[in-house]
């Protein structure tokens, strides 16, 4: 014979035994109960103006237009009016009773769940001021008072607050005429209370679920709106990397091509000739295979870009032998303990001199130029100057305005650095930059 001893494991926490599905609805209807007419009850909560941007309202003069906006409040003081007049028609104590049946109704401007409370309260109290052989448990000004109340707080809250007043006035009438219809001498009402109340709640909340789905539609609308923007802009951005790409492309492909083939056309070609165009050739394939790279942001999907790796400041030895073969006498000081940068600062760094010596041969053909590149410990320090164009003549006027030094600018700020560009006093050209870089320890941090 086996024995077989079963564990019962406590779950963690209480040890409370689950709770019955009835049980966990019945604690959420209390707990909506009490979150929506019981937390705050009389939180002040004032009556917006009315928006008068509507196709009738917008019509009006301005003046008008401004008496327009408290069109909510107004309707609310007549409806205030008119139960004042139902509560006091043959009635001996006016005074009372109109209070009464109008309180409730001013007060939804302010506070409106208390004025729900202050409604059902005052039911009771006007009864002993009615006529006894009238309708109960709700006089004709209370009658018409709860049942304002009910429609402004539920178009001022939401449906599931609207169904737990109608829940508290039906259990209120049916508790009222249990409990104390004594000989029947009373004609009860509660019937017509709960009909009228529940068609008027009923008709709010259709209103209100028509007024949620439009804001959604319209909320669907707005980013339906901008998705599609974005997508345009982004197929205008791709269409013209496109046309870019093959206008650029083309050009630097036939001028490599007729770099290549160049000293070929000619007999016996010197040296210095054949050098100086395959760095031509070498310079436009350098040139195309950035194009597509940075082009290969904005293109299609399915384009790849090349998987060569972005320069560093490791690679400006390659670019100052190529500007020194264009013409430029360049000429690199480093200070400072070399050690390797962010790749973010390391490509800035090499872009801006990058540009800085291309604005100098474009603008000052034949002069010198200098690098530095200072390593200190916050961060990376640049300068590019070059001296006056010794023959200004060969100068040629760039058609269009140029956007290199506005691209150093904005790659300075990207890395919350600091740059200065201007000329200097013997009429060169002179660009300082300096990129921060976060200390290890700091990093770390």
């Amino acid at each position: 014979m086996t024995e077989t001893t079963h564990l019962q494991t406590t779950p963690p926490g209480d040890g409370a035994k689950p709770r019955s599905p009835e049980f966990r609805l019945a604690a959420d209807a209390l707990r909506g109960l009490r979150q929506d007419l019981i937390h705050d009850a009389f939180a002040y909560r004032l009556l917006p103006r009315m928006r008068v941007d509507g196709p009738l309202t917008r019509r009006l003069p301005g003046r008008l237009r401004e008496y327009a906006a408290w069109t909510p409040h107004a309707v609310i003081c007549v409806i205030a009016l008119l139960t004042l007049a139902i509560a006091t028609v043959d009635q001996g104590v006016a005074l009372a009773l109109g209070l009464l049946a109008v309180i409730p109704i001013l007060l939804t401007m302010v506070r409106p769940i208390g004025a729900f409370w202050l409604s059902l309260a005052a039911t009771p109290l006007a009864i002993p001021f009615g006529d006894a052989w009238g309708d109960w448990p709700w006089l004709p000004g209370s009658f018409a008072c709860h049942l304002t109340v009910l429609t402004i707080v539920a178009i001022r809250t939401r449906p599931r607050t609207a169904a737990w007043m109608w829940a508290l006035t039906a259990l209120y009438g049916v508790l009222t005429e249990t409990l104390f219809s004594a000989g029947g001498r009373y004609g009860t009402n509660t019937g017509p209370m709960l009909v009228v109340s529940a068609f008027v709640l009923l008709a709010v909340t259709v209103w209100h679920v028509r007024r949620d789905a439009e804001q959604e539609v319209t909320a669907q609308q707005t980013v339906t709106a901008h998705e599609r923007s974005r997508r345009t802009l982004l197929e205008e951005r791709t269409t013209i990397a496109r046309e870019l790409h093959d206008v650029v492309a083309h050009h630097m492909s036939v001028v490599a091509i007729q770099a290549e083939a160049a000293p070929y056309r000619v007999e016996n070609p010197p040296p210095e000739l054949e050098k100086a165009f395959a760095t031509i050739r070498e310079n436009a394939v350098a040139a195309l295979t950035e194009l597509r790279r940075v082009l290969g942001v904005v293109r299609a999907e399915d384009y790849e870009a090349p998987d060569a790796p972005q320069p560093t400041l490791a690679d400006l030895d390659g670019l100052l032998a190529n500007v020194r073969d264009a013409g430029l006498s360049v000429e690199k000081v480093v200070t400072g303990a070399v050690r390797e940068l962010p790749q973010g600062v390391e490509l800035s760094a090499y872009r801006i001199v990058q540009e800085a010596l291309s604005n100098s041969l474009r603008h000052a053909p034949g002069a010198s130029a200098r690098v530095e590149i200072g390593y200190v410990l916050g961060g990376l320090g640049l300068r590019v100057v070059n001296g006056p164009p010794p023959n200004p003549s060969l100068i040629k006027p760039s058609p269009g305005a140029g956007h290199g030094i506005t691209g150093m600018r904005e790659r300075v700020a990207m890395l919350s650095g600091e740059m200065t560009a201007g000329g200097t006093d013997d009429g060169g050209y002179e660009v300082t930059v300096f990129l921060p870089v976060a200390l290890p320890d700091e990093g770390a941090a």
